[in-house]
């Protein structure tokens, strides 16, 4: 094979990049909906074969009733000219004029010892003009100039006679040329308002049953019920994908009660027995051995409730309207009241309106109680930041301590997971290593997710996100 020169590398190069730039726009300028999409789908295919089909029928009639005409037109000139040939004696051409303008409906000027305008370039549209010309060339067979774009009511023509005189002649266009591109339109517009018409009427019927099958399944995904009144309806597709959505959500709520009432059982039997461990604690004599016993008897406790919480998800809190505002002014009372953040600082910052959306309350409070607490082992200052934008609630906690390494923000959400770096979720005698697991757990089941940034502060942010 013969190789490309790098002229024509470099040229087939420039092709692919604007074809990806043309199919970029296009794609960004299409509609995103199916309603839209589908609309075009069936109305584009419609529409550009009537117009195509209408177009070719009336081109043709209007080619032939215009070559008709323009053959009557070119006659009647020809006419006019053998009347000026024959009848020489008529100086003032009074008898011309007059059968031009009474039976032929033209006006008529001699114009003795005249040269015909300059050629002129050809209309872009010129079924009339070459129509005419044609016809005047095997008719009369002398000179002539048309202007068929002049006058928008006439037609000038003028014909260099033998004498050489000038016949400037002025016909109605409506004597040349059919034009009814007003019926073409109205006939397109017509139609395609009906088409238009009966393609709404029966999508908005088959694509509501789609919308709500997308609204229960968001709902669903948000931790909220489905609408009471779904049901499967619409095409026998749509009916599928809806029972097949009722299936899952029925098998996911029979999975999440299972594991409620098993996590349950377990919670309380464990608690049982740590509860019986403190009894006979406090019935022994106070020594170091008894106070060392009794704090892993509490770090026990601590570590049960997290294992529990991120197991169980708090998955089965209900939804409610909930003042964001006053559920961060708690997360932050509770900060500043624990005894290892004594001297830290927490700030609170949240808009000028009141903030309401819905949430499975005691849930969101534990995910950003989480974020605060592990922020506050490793920074002196703590800031607390609520704002809704785009139809989405964001919660950012930033400090000021040694942050995250970027290349482990992502596996600090794998439960367990120790970061070998200053930042140790798991320094301390009450680490898990199970808050941000559990925080991005309670987001995601509000639909949202939490996002690891560095802070302004110097330290470390973390974004929650939560479509409302």
């Amino acid at each position: 094979m013969m190789a490309l020169l790098p002229e024509q590398t470099v040229s087939k190069r420039g092709r692919i990049v604007l074809l990806a730039r043309l199919r970029a726009f296009l794609r960004n300028q299409m509609p995103k909906g199916l309603y839209a999409r589908a609309l075009i789908i069936i109305i584009t295919p419609m529409v550009l074969l009537q117009s195509v089909l209408t177009f070719v029928f009336l081109e043709r009639h209007w080619e032939l009733v215009t070559k008709r005409l323009s053959t009557a037109t070119v006659q009647s000139i020809s006419a006019l000219v053998d009347v000026y040939d024959s009848y020489p004696q008529d100086a003032n051409y009074d008898t011309l004029t007059r059968i031009a303008d009474e039976a032929l409906g033209m006006r008529v000027q001699i114009v003795p010892d005249s040269d015909l305008p300059a050629a002129r370039s050809k209309p872009f549209f010129d079924l009339l003009d070459r129509t005419l010309s044609d016809e005047m060339r095997r008719r009369i067979g002398l000179p002539f100039w048309i202007d068929t774009v002049g006058q928008s009511n006439f037609v000038d023509i003028r014909i260099k006679l033998e004498d050489g005189a000038v016949m400037h002649v002025l016909a109605r266009r409506s004597q040349t040329y059919a034009s009814n591109s007003q019926i073409f339109l109205f006939w397109m517009l017509g139609t395609s308002l009906v088409l238009l018409t009966v393609a709404i009427l029966f999508l908005r019927n088959q694509i509501k049953p789609v919308v709500r099958l997308s609204e229960a399944a968001e709902s669903f995904g948000k931790g909220r019920p489905v609408p009471p009144d779904f049901r499967p309806r619409g095409a026998r597709e749509v009916r599928q994908a809806a029972v097949a959505f009722l299936e899952m959500r029925d098998r996911i709520e029979r999975h999440v009660e299972q594991r409620t009432t098993m996590l349950a059982g377990v919670s309380h039997d464990l608690r049982t027995i740590l509860t019986r461990f403190r009894l006979e604690l406090a019935l022994l004599k106070e020594s170091p051995e008894v106070n060392a016993m009794r704090e892993d008897v509490d770090e026990m406790q601590a570590m049960l409730e997290d294992y529990l919480a991120f197991a169980k998800g708090d998955s089965g809190e209900e939804t409610s309207t909930t003042n964001v505002g006053d559920l961060l002014a708690e997360v932050r009372q509770n900060a500043l009241a624990a005894p290892q953040n004594a001297g830290k600082t927490v700030n609170l910052k949240l808009p000028s309106k009141k903030l309401t959306v819905p949430l499975k309350r005691n849930a969101f409070k534990r995910a950003v109680g989480n974020l605060v607490n592990n922020a506050a082992r490793y920074a002196e200052t703590i800031q607390i930041t609520a704002r809704k934008r785009d139809g989405s609630l964001y919660i950012l906690v930033e400090d000021d301590g040694p942050g995250i390494p970027e290349e482990e923000r992502e596996q600090v959400f794998r439960p367990f997971y120790r970061v070998d770096d200053a930042r140790n979720q798991d320094s301390g005698s009450t680490g898990t290593g199970l808050g941000l697991a559990i925080a991005r757990d309670i987001a995601r089941l509000h639909g949202g997710d939490i996002k690891l940034d560095d802070s302004k502060l110097g330290g470390l942010k973390v974004e929650i996100r939560v479509p409302v």
